[in-house]
């Protein structure tokens, strides 16, 4: 356990009665409908570390950007919707790379490109980019769209994975450069929604009809040229990254409701218990697993159906301890980085008015 956030948690990995909690050193303003924070990034700036800045999605609000204070710097709108009964732009995932932003538009089914500095952003996103997944304008109205994203730079080339709304499918795209940006699908991969549980029966995860268990955190650690990806109702995976393509994944840890009979009520337009849980689960993550991010050997999770996060070896995944941030509920997206700037930074999904992020530094 050699990272900064590893010392700085220390604390936190020995063992205690009850899960231990991080006072944030900051929040932001906190932000309402139509505005809906989702995931944050951290730019860091290289010329000057205490003027680096937050990024933050807001989904039909756009993209936030705040200084290491939480102060608003700006917001940068979603776009309109093209054509009366379209959909508008929804930004829902953020990540940076070098001095760029790739942000997933889940209204749009694109992949929005912004160039950041320490006074905000700037699109620089090819006028003529076209849908991910969406075969049509008219299938993107179904939004079955862009969702989760993570970016990074793998085997020479900047490469963006990106999930599907309500489908099991990621999609790895290559980042062209030019005088704007644009991106190139490389690959594609399915995960599975049907598994086969150790005692030999078949499992498949309960959704509303006609929609797939998704994924939406996910990071890629550049130095080991691998994806995290967090699919919600079943776990997070470890796939292996090739700038052509993805090997194969391997399931490291499963929500505790893994294998666990349920059934959809339409009245309720949820999953409900329909027998009792075989325990096949993992013992860690609360239903959603949501966001993911690295700092050096550790990967955090969001356990977001129980507002902990849950820090990993990554190496092995073995856990290592569980954590609350104060006040932070429901949390979303999450991301870290260490070094000259060592900070942690997480999406607050339920405030008394709306929501926000909450800043950790250590």
């Amino acid at each position: 356990m050699s990272s900064p956030l590893a010392l700085a948690l220390v604390p936190l990995f020995l063992s205690a009665p009850t899960t231990p909690v991080i006072t944030p050193t900051v929040i932001t303003q906190t932000f309402e409908e139509p505005a809906d924070a989702d995931d944050p990034a951290i730019w860091v700036n290289p010329r000057n570390t205490e003027r680096s800045v937050v990024l933050g999605t807001l989904k039909e609000g756009g993209l936030a950007a705040f200084d290491l204070d939480g102060r608003t710097i700006g917001v940068h709108p979603a776009p309109p919707a093209p054509a009366p009964g379209s959909k508008p732009g929804r930004f829902n995932n953020v990540d940076v790379l070098g001095d760029l932003a790739f942000v997933s538009d889940r209204g749009r089914d694109r992949i929005r490109v912004f160039q950041v500095d320490e006074h905000g952003v700037k699109d620089v996103t090819n006028l003529a980019t076209k849908p991910v997944f969406s075969k049509t304008e008219q299938e993107v109205d179904e939004q079955h769209t862009v969702y989760g994203l993570a970016a990074g730079h793998v085997g020479g080339r900047d490469l963006v994975a990106t999930s599907r709304r309500n489908e099991t499918s990621i999609a790895l795209l290559e980042v062209q450069r030019g005088k704007t940006y644009d991106t190139r699908k490389v690959s594609t991969l399915d995960l599975p929604s049907t598994f086969t549980l150790p005692n030999g029966q078949s499992w498949t995860v309960c959704g509303e009809p006609g929609e797939g268990p998704q994924v939406e955190g996910m990071v890629i650690d550049e130095k080991t040229r691998t994806l995290y990806a967090a699919q919600e109702d079943v776990g997070i995976w470890r796939i292996p990254l090739r700038a052509n393509g993805f090997g194969t994944p391997q399931l490291v840890d499963k929500v505790r409701s893994f294998g666990a009979p349920q059934k959809y009520n339409p009245e309720t337009e949820e999953c409900e218990q329909d027998g009792p849980n075989p325990g096949f689960g993992g013992k860690w993550l609360e239903a959603d697993a949501e966001g993911l991010t690295i700092a050096n050997d550790v990967l955090i999770a969001s356990s977001q159906g129980d507002s902990r996060f849950v820090a990993y070896r990554k190496a092995d995944m073995k856990p290592i301890r569980d954590f609350k941030v104060k006040d932070v509920e429901h949390s979303d997206g999450a991301d870290v980085v260490t070094g000259k700037l060592n900070l942690l930074v997480v999406h607050d999904g339920e405030r008394p008015n709306g929501t926000g992020f909450a800043f950790i530094r250590f």
